[in-house]
């Protein structure tokens, strides 16, 4: 089973994403004011490569981003990437 689970203390953030309890990869993230975050890194473990891992932790910030009515900028390459390629996730890019 596959979890993502957030963490955040006003300054930074992170997503992290877990398989069967065991730590996959994570995304991090910087606050840029109140509304906005910045993505800077996206990273996820070699033996978890492939599986769409990293996808699924910008998807979750985009949901984070949607329900809180926040706007992302997304600086780390993959992040970028994955905006880039998504029209439908436009809507919270910075």
């Amino acid at each position: 089973m596959t979890k993502i689970e957030r963490e955040d203390n006003g300054k930074n953030g992170r997503f992290a994403i877990y398989e069967d309890s065991s730590y996959a990869g994570e995304m991090t993230y910087v606050w840029a004011g109140n509304t906005r975050i910045i993505i800077d890194h996206t990273g996820v473990e070699d033996e978890y490569n492939g599986k769409g891992y990293g996808k699924l932790l910008v998807m979750a910030a985009v949901d984070f981003a949607r329900a809180d009515k926040v706007k992302i900028l997304p600086l780390c390459p993959f992040a970028k990437l994955i905006f880039d390629r998504n029209k439908d996730i436009q809507d919270v890019r910075l």
